[in-house]
């Protein structure tokens, strides 16, 4: 359960969304993309209600789990997804290269490495170029030289416009981001860039910033 949110994400940005499993962190993130019933509050993305139809197609969306065919190619699966949401047939191959699998693209998605199916997932997200992006944990369980590739990726997405808002429960991946949304128990408890946590925190070691900010708020 959320309570009391409020916030607003700039555009072009790679927006972290931390905190602890079972935080409301996914909760959160249907509710942005639309697929989640909003009890009170209102949600709106691109100035529109959220999962307006009016923004459904400049909206990309990746679940931790990856959401596609195992017994189609990547090309295929990109093409497949590519007609739900009409986007354009060459966008299969844009995609593709976007995210660096062209050498896997004829490939069952089912023989794909954790990476490389994390990179197929994180595409079908980017068929129609979405202005915003909203990932869930996409690098959990990657080895660090794959998590770096990601975020590398997610920078220069940014750099092109997109928004990214990437969810992890991983706290050394907060400096990896330019805004930072700390949750826990369904509530926000920062909403800072790293250098202005750090700064209120007094420590340059984001996870320690972040116990800081439980301590203060269970003591006050």
């Amino acid at each position: 359960m959320l309570h009391g949110l409020t916030f607003e994400v700039p555009r072009g940005r790679v927006v972290g969304l931390l905190g602890p499993s079972g935080c409301g962190k996914t909760t959160l993130m249907r509710a942005i993309v639309g697929v989640q019933v909003v009890e009170s509050g209102t949600v709106e993305v691109l100035g529109r209600p959220a999962g307006a139809k009016e923004v459904r197609s400049r909206v990309g969306y990746a679940t931790q789990s990856p959401a596609v065919y195992l017994d189609l190619t990547v090309r295929e699966n990109l093409r497949y997804f590519g007609r739900v949401i009409g986007a354009p047939k060459a966008d299969a191959d844009r995609v593709i290269e976007q995210v660096g699998l062209a050498p896997q693209a004829d490939q069952l998605a089912g023989d794909l490495s954790g990476g490389q199916l994390g990179r197929a997932n994180l595409a079908v997200a980017l068929l129609g170029a979405p202005e915003l992006v909203v990932l869930d944990e996409p690098t959990v369980g990657l080895d660090p030289v794959l998590r770096q590739e990601l975020w590398t990726l997610f920078h220069r997405l940014a750099e092109e416009g997109t928004t990214m808002i990437v969810s992890s429960h991983v706290m050394d991946e907060a400096a990896r981001c330019q805004r930072l949304i700390l949750m826990r128990d369904g509530r926000i408890l920062a909403d800072e860039t790293p250098e202005e946590l750090s700064a209120q925190t007094g420590t340059d070691n984001l996870e320690e910033a972040f116990l800081r900010l439980i301590t203060e708020r269970e003591t006050v």
